[in-house]
C-alpha cells in the first residue's frame, strides 16, 4: 500500500513522470548496460533495445503500477505483476538485480527530471518502486519454487528441424543432460538463448507447440532483420544444442466447459495449438471457435497440424482469412464483424498488437466483457501502455 505521505506527491507528478518515462528507460538502459555489459549476455535483448519495445514496456508497467496504486490503494494489479514475473522468471532475473535496476534507473529520472527531482518526488517513486519490487520478487521466488529443478537454462539438443509453412521452422529440442524436466502447462512460452557470432547468448521467449513425449518443441517465424530467428534458420542444424529455460507464461487454456475463441494470426497461432492439442487429450466437447489470419495458406504455421486438432475436437470450428485471394474461408484482413462470437465465451488473442487491438475491440463491441479476453504478445508487452488493455486488466 502506498503510503499517505508519498501517495499526494504521485499524484501532483504522475503526470510529468508518465510523460517523461519514455524518454527517462532509453537513458537508465544505456547507463546500465554501460556498468554491467553483462546483462546483455543471455538476459536482455539487444535487438528490443534498439527498437524501443523493451524501454516502452518498461514505461508502460510502471506508470500503470502506480496509477493503480492511486485507484486501488487495497491491492496490486496481479494481472500486469503476473505477466511480468512469469517473463522474469524465463529470463533468471534474481531479487539481486533490482537493486542494481534501481540505482540506474533513479540517476536516469534525476538526470531527466532536474530540479524537479526533489528529495520529496525522489523518495515518493523510490517507494512505488519498491513496493513493485518487492511484489515481483515474491511472485518469482514463487515460480523458481514450483519448477522441477534450480537452473535458469539446459541444455537442450535439436533432435529435429523441420520446415512448418513458408518462413516457418519447427524445432524439436531433447533435454542434452540430466537436468530434470519441468511439465509445461498449454500456452506456455520458453525462453531459449542463441549464441550469437560475437559469443553474446541473445534470449527470446518461443511458445511450446505439441510435439513428442519428454520434449520441447517449438515453431520459429524467420525475420531477416532479426538477430536470433535467422541464426535459427540458416545456422542452427540436428546435433546443435541450445540453452533453454523451464516453462513460464500465465495465459494458459480457459479453464471449464464454456465456449472459446482462439484467435490469431501469422505465428501467433503458437498457443492456439497448445490449447487446442490439450483440448483433445481430455477428449472436450467444449464448443470452440477457432479463428486464423495469415498471409497465405502456404505461410500459415503449421497449418496441417491446426486443421487435424480441430477435426479432432467435436465441438470445433475453424474459420480462417488469407491475404492471398481464394485461399481461406475470407480474403484479405480479419473482420470480426460478420462473425457471431458465442455466447458467454472466454476469448484468447495472440498475433501482431494492432491485430489484437481490433480482434479485442470487435469482441468488445459484441459485448464481450474485457475480462473475458486474455492475450499473449511474443516479446516485450507493450499492450499495457494503452487505455483498452488498462480497462482489460479491471474489468
Amino acid at each position: 500500500m502506498l503510503s499517505e505521505k508519498s501517495r499526494p506527491v504521485i499524484e501532483q507528478t504522475i503526470g510529468v513522470v508518465a510523460e517523461r518515462i519514455p524518454f527517462i528507460t532509453p537513458e537508465f538502459y544505456r547507463s546500465m548496460f554501460a556498468a554491467r555489459p553483462d546483462l546483455l549476455d543471455g538476459m536482455f535483448s539487444r535487438a528490443n533495445q534498439e527498437n524501443g519495445s523493451q524501454p516502452q514496456a518498461l514505461a508502460g508497467s510502471i506508470a500503470m503500477f502506480a496509477s493503480w496504486l492511486l485507484s486501488h490503494p487495497e491491492g496490486y494489479p496481479d494481472e500486469l505483476l503476473s505477466r511480468v514475473a512469469h517473463k522474469h522468471a524465463s529470463l533468471g532475473v534474481l531479487p539481486e538485480h533490482y537493486p542494481v535496476v534501481h540505482e540506474h534507473l533513479f540517476g536516469a529520472i534525476a538526470r531527466d527530471l532536474g530540479d524537479a527531482a526533489t528529495p520529496e518526488v525522489v523518495a515518493a517513486w523510490d517507494e512505488v518502486y519498491w513496493l513493485m519490487a518487492d511484489a515481483m520478487i515474491r511472485i518469482e521466488e514463487g515460480l523458481y519454487g514450483s519448477r522441477a529443478n534450480d537452473v535458469v537454462v539446459a541444455p537442450f539438443r535439436v533432435a529435429a528441424k523441420e520446415q512448418a509453412g513458408v518462413g516457418t521452422v519447427a524445432l524439436t529440442l531433447e533435454p542434452a543432460d540430466g537436468t530434470p524436466m519441468t511439465p509445461a502447462v498449454a500456452g506456455q512460452y520458453v525462453t531459449v538463448q542463441v549464441r550469437m557470432p560475437d559469443g553474446v547468448h541473445q534470449p527470446r521467449q518461443f511458445t511450446l507447440v505439441p510435439g513428442p513425449e519428454g520434449t520441447r518443441r517449438i515453431a520459429v517465424r524467420l525475420d531477416e532483420r532479426g538477430e536470433v530467428t535467422p541464426v535459427l534458420h540458416h545456422d542452427v542444424r540436428v546435433g546443435d544444442v541450445l540453452q533453454v529455460s523451464n516453462p513460464y507464461g500465465d495465459v494458459v487454456l480457459p479453464e471449464g466447459d464454456g465456449p472459446l475463441v482462439l484467435v490469431s494470426a501469422g505465428i501467433g497461432v503458437t498457443p492456439m495449438l497448445a490449447f487446442l492439442d490439450r483440448l483433445v487429450r481430455q477428449e472436450s466437447r467444449r464448443e470452440v471457435l477457432v479463428l486464423h489470419a495469415d498471409r497465405s495458406a502456404a505461410t500459415w504455421p503449421l497449418r496441417e497440424l491446426h486443421e487435424l486438432l480441430v477435426a479432432e475436437l467435436p465441438g470445433a470450428r475453424l474459420e480462417t482469412w488469407m491475404e492471398a485471394p481464394g485461399e481461406g474461408d475470407h480474403d484479405g484482413f480479419m473482420d470480426l464483424t460478420g462473425v457471431r462470437l458465442p455466447s458467454g465465451a472466454q476469448v484468447v488473442l495472440c498475433g501482431p498488437l494492432p491485430f489484437m487491438r481490433a480482434a479485442r475491440s470487435a469482441a468488445v463491441a459484441q459485448g464481450v466483457p474485457g475480462r473475458s479476453i486474455a492475450y499473449e504478445i511474443l516479446g516485450p508487452d507493450q499492450w499495457m501502455l494503452h487505455d483498452d488493455a488498462r480497462e482489460a486488466a479491471v474489468a
